[in-house]
Order: structure tokens, then sequence, then C-alpha cells
């Protein structure tokens, strides 16, 4: 008996004191931790093992334990635990006896409340965000690209396998993200996926690892290609001090094939379904917004297996519910990280993100949470920003949503050369909108293929678009590699590795020397227009006005209270010039206005500004 306790000892990693039954254990504590002074109370505990039914929990002093329920198949046991405000920090055990005889001690540990001065900070207007997918920006740490434990997933020629990129290296490239005007980095999940090979993707049939973090088989574990937790807050604390902002990607609809909830959920109606029978993702997501809709014409939307394959989560499961809501908290408190990217919010009921919400604020009132809507239509990605309720009387909560609808405007004006008045005519329809301000715009990201793959594309239209993205209303973020104009095609070749990342990489594109001419052009014309954009509150906050709206030129001021902006665009293949009524905007004969990215002045005569715009270029006037 006492070698089997070793042995679990060993193989579980949890601690035990006293004697284990032979059929009877605990192999898994979630949460494994908890912080004083926290709002969010009792912790509910969710117990993995076998063998649970009738198993009995003594929490150590000053701790308790109340409220035990236990799976049907004895593999899962729900209980309450209650920290006092007398708990000090430190180690406390959970005592388990079972029903057939045996005991068992696992340690819960309680931490010290997180430091709300330096962390948990939200983001802002003021912020310009960058996305990273960790396997593909830098490998900071060569001894876990192939670990022990998952063998054989590491392949750099493969682009469905990994890559080696990790926490390591972003830590490692702070300085390149603070020089290139970053304040704040949103990561794929880090959460632990599949050990092996997924034989379960749809794409083309072929096997994949899970390298994207979007197949999640443990909602507190660290993917082991990645790092670990104590390297996780090492590099949030380590980013946090070059004052750039962390955002963690997180997936409340779905799972990965491979959780273990899959085959043994912890109640009947954890998930939405089983393997053998469930309902099929149809994307109809017209119907959760239509006011004559029923349950039956949302059920394959709110409860079908995304792509047919991920195990959709029953956030009605109350459970499950509060596993979720405890789950985001948790790792807000032990990292101290400063926002949430949800991932596919639609296909969640709106009344879990109503008390998802509402529990994050309640501990972190200044974290933000930015909603993935993947929908080009403002009515449908309007009715998931929180801030009033809609018509089914529920309020998200949620602050904001990346905005969609802008993002294939800018892409068909910019990259394709299409009608440059799709874009204003998008953001005409801010009125749907709770908060325009705090949607988070962007030109490219991790699902879709690279702006610079796009029929036509070429620089001068990705600089356009970028200075689209720092001079309007939102919150801008940028895909990494886009800053260089990276190209790739769809998943996974828009997922390609930036180059430098790799020690073994013929050139390093994180310096100037390793870049081309065109990427030193494009990365130089993006810190332009961030200096700019935390120069001048204006192009943060200032009131927006459209001034001329053609099909190849736009123009439009941006006007704060000490600074008018007057921005504009020139799709053209041809110069082109336009003439402003300078008096209505507050200037007077003689004032000269200075194109910020050109160094070309421009001044005012006779109530009257004319402006020349160079071909396929943009421009910040500013006096």
């Amino acid at each position: 008996m006492l070698r089997r306790t070793a042995f679990l000892t060993l193989l579980l990693g949890l601690p035990a004191i006293g004697t284990l039954c032979a059929q009877a254990r605990v192999d898994k504590l979630e949460p494994p931790s908890w912080w004083m002074g926290s709002a969010w109370t009792p912790i509910r505990l969710l117990v993995h093992g076998s063998n649970l039914g009738q198993a009995q929990l003594i929490a150590q002093a000053p701790l308790s334990a109340a409220n035990l329920k236990t799976s049907e198949r004895g593999t899962y046991l729900f209980a309450d635990l209650t920290i006092p405000p007398v708990a000090a920090p430190g180690k406390y055990r959970l005592h388990f006896t079972f029903a057939g005889g045996g005991s068992q001690d696992v340690d819960f540990e309680v931490l010290n409340a997180p430091d709300r001065s330096k962390q948990v900070q939200g983001f802002s207007p003021a912020d310009f965000l960058y996305l990273i997918m960790p396997d593909r920006f830098a490998n900071g740490d060569p001894s876990n690209d192939d670990p022990a434990v998952s063998k054989g997933l590491l392949d750099r020629a493969n682009p469905r396998f990994y890559h080696g990129g990790d926490l390591r290296g972003v830590l490692d490239h702070a300085t390149y993200l603070r020089n290139l005007g970053v304040t704040a980095v949103w990561l794929n999940p880090w959460y632990d996926n599949n050990n092996r090979l997924n034989e379960k993707e749809r794409y083309g049939g072929k096997p994949m690892a899970d390298y994207h973090g979007y197949g999640a088989v443990d909602y507190y574990g660290v993917e082991e290609h990645f790092g670990t937790l104590g390297l996780l807050k090492e590099m949030v604390g380590g980013l946090q001090a070059e004052g750039i902002k962390v955002i963690q990607d997180q997936v409340a609809n779905h799972v990965g094939p491979y959780h273990p909830w899959t085959a043994d959920p912890p109640t009947p109606t954890w998930l939405n379904g089983t393997p053998a029978s469930h309902a099929a993702n149809t994307w109809q997501t017209w119907t959760l917004i239509d006011p004559y809709g029923s349950r039956e014409t949302r059920r394959a939307t709110l409860e079908g297996w995304f792509i047919d394959i991920l195990p959709d989560l029953n956030q009605n499961d109350p459970e499950a519910r509060r596993y979720l809501i405890q789950n985001s908290l948790w790792w807000v408190g032990v990292t101290g990280l400063d926002g949430i990217r949800q991932d596919t919010m639609p296909y969640v009921p709106r009344d879990f993100w109503r008390d998802w919400t509402a529990a994050l604020k309640k501990e972190f009132p200044r974290l933000k949470v930015v909603g993935e809507v993947f929908d080009g239509d403002p009515a449908f990605v309007s009715f998931y920003q929180g801030g009033r309720p809609a018509h089914d009387f529920v309020d998200t909560g949620v602050h904001s949503v990346f905005d969609f609808p802008l993002f294939f405007a800018l892409r068909a004006a910019f990259a394709r050369n299409g009608d440059l008045r799709e874009v204003p005519k998008v953001l005409a329809h801010d009125f749907l909108y709770p908060n325009p301000g705090m949607l988070v715009t962007f030109a490219g990201l991790h699902d879709v293929e690279r702006f610079m793959n796009e029929p036509g594309a070429t620089p001068e239209g990705l600089k356009m678009a970028f200075t689209a993205l720092f001079t309007l209303r939102g919150v801008p973020m940028v895909y990494y590699g886009d800053e260089i104009g990276m190209r790739g095609g769809n998943d996974p070749d828009n997922r390609r590795d930036f180059p430098g990342g790799w020690k073994e990489d013929p050139r390093n594109a994180f310096t100037e020397a390793g870049r081309t001419s065109e990427e030193n052009g494009i990365l130089h014309h993006l810190q332009s227009v961030g200096r700019l954009r935390r120069q001048f509150a204006a192009l943060r906050e200032g009131i927006m006005l459209n001034l001329q709206a053609g099909e190849k030129q736009w123009v439009y001021v941006r006007k704060g209270s000490r600074v008018t902006a007057i921005v504009a665009f020139n799709t053209a293949n041809a110069p082109a010039e336009v003439e402003i009524d300078a008096r209505s905007l507050e200037f007077m004969d003689g004032d000269t206005l200075t194109d910020r990215l050109s160094g070309a002045t421009a001044t005012v005569e006779q109530g009257r500004l004319r402006l020349q715009l160079p071909a396929r270029r943009s421009s910040v006037w500013i006096e």
C-alpha cells in the first residue's frame, strides 16, 4: 500500500499523506490555488479521481469544505471551499476519506492577493495591441521544443506541427515590442493541449498538432511546449515591467476533442451532446439576433459542436457555468494579466457573458475583455458589446468586440484597391454600438490570410491601412509579422515563423539590418503612425467628421480640445488635390499644416486649404 501511495504521488504530482484505498484516489484538483481577500467565495472545487462516491472532505483549518456532490460514475467530486479572512498564505491540506476505506491528503495553496497597483490594468484606445502566436514568434527555450510527455509533435517543415516558439521567446523580445510601440500583447491560448497528433481535425484529413492552443485538454495547465506556470508569471511580470500589458486568449465555448470531459463529463449536462450524438454547428448566427427566433432555431448555433468536432460546453449547466467563470478569475488572479480575449462569443448564451463579466468586474474592476464576433454585419457584432440591454433584456457587459466589419472594409479598400467609400460606410453604423471607441480594430489576424497575400496588395496599401488603424476610433491591433509585410495564405500558411525567432534562421527580422528595405519601410511607417497616436490625443479620442468621401480619396478630421488633425487617403495611381473649407475647422488664413508622415506643408488661403495627395499614400496634417 505504501508503494502504491508513493507511485501515485510521483505519477500525479499530488502530495499523499496517509493511505489510499486500492480502488479510490484523487488525481486532480481544480483550482489548485486561490488568493486571499477574493470577492469570489466560496471556491467551487472540481476533484477528479476514481471511486469518489460518498467520499468525505475535511479542509485544514481555518479553511472549510461543504456542499459535496459526486458524479454518477464516482470520477468527479464537487465541493465548496471557504477561505476566511484570517487565513494566511501557504499550503493547506485537504483530507479525503473514501467509502471503501483509505484516505488521501492533497495540498491547496492560499496565495497573496494580486498587486492591483501594477497588474490587471485593462486596455483602452491609448494602447497598441499586438497579436502573438507563441509557437510561431520566437524560440527562447529549445529545451521545451520536444517534451518527453508529448514527443514527436515538433517539425518546423510541417505547418501543422509545433515549431518551437514559446513564452520565453516572447519575453526575450520585449525590447523589440517596446521599440515598435506595442503597449499590450494578446497571446493565443496557452492552455495545455493534446499530447499526441490530432487525428480529428478537418483540414484535408491531415493530422496536426494543436500548436495553435485551441484544443484544450486542461484548463488549468500551461502547454509544455510553451513553458510552465512559473515562466508564464515571469513573462507577464517582465512584460508589464516594460510597460506592456498582457491579454490572455480564453475559450469558454468548447474544448479540444481529446479533453477528458469528452468521454467522462463531470455532470450529465456538462456538454451539449456526446461524441456519438450532437448537433453540428450550422453557422446561422443571424438566428441569435432575430427577435422572432425560437430556441429551436438557435439550438444548432448555441449547442452545436464547433466545426462538428470541438465538444460544446453547456453554460446552462450550473456547475459548468461556475467552473468557467472561476477558471477565468483564476488565470487573472494567479498571473496578474491585464485583459482577456474571449473566443467565439456568439456560440454561448448571452446571459452567461452577463454573469461572467459581472464576476470579473467585481474581482478586477480595471480588467478589460474583448470578444470575438467573426461577422461583417455591424448589427450582429454590436449585439455582443456590453453597455446596454438588447431586445433580449441582456447586457453582456463585454467591454469590447473585434471590429470585423471594419476589417473587411479596410481589406477591400487598401489591399484590393476597391471603393474607398466602403470604409466610412461601415463607420456610419457606429450608432449601433454602445461604445464604438472601445472596438478593437485590425487589418489582419491569425484566422484570415495575410494582408500582403490579398490580390493586388502592396506595401503602400498596407501602410495606408496602418494609418487608418492609428487615426480612427477604437483600439488598434497588429498581427505579428504584419509590421514587416509577411505573406501567407489561409490557415496555416498565415502562421509562418517570424524570421529571426530561431537561432538557425538565415536572417533576423527583429533587427534593422536583418530586414529588407521594403520591410523596414512598412515597420517605420507603423512606428510613425503609432507615435502620432501617442502624441496627439485627438487621434485617440477626438471627435471625427468626414470632410470628403470618394471612390479613391477620403478625408476626415479628428478634433480634440487642443489639436485638430486632418487625415487624408489617396488610393488612386495618380496624385490628387483636395480642397477643404478651413474656416469650418476654425483655421485662420496663414495657418500652416504639416503632413507628419512626409513633411509636406499646406497653408490656409482665403479660408480654403488645398492638400496635395501623392498617389497611393496617406497623410496626417497637423498645425
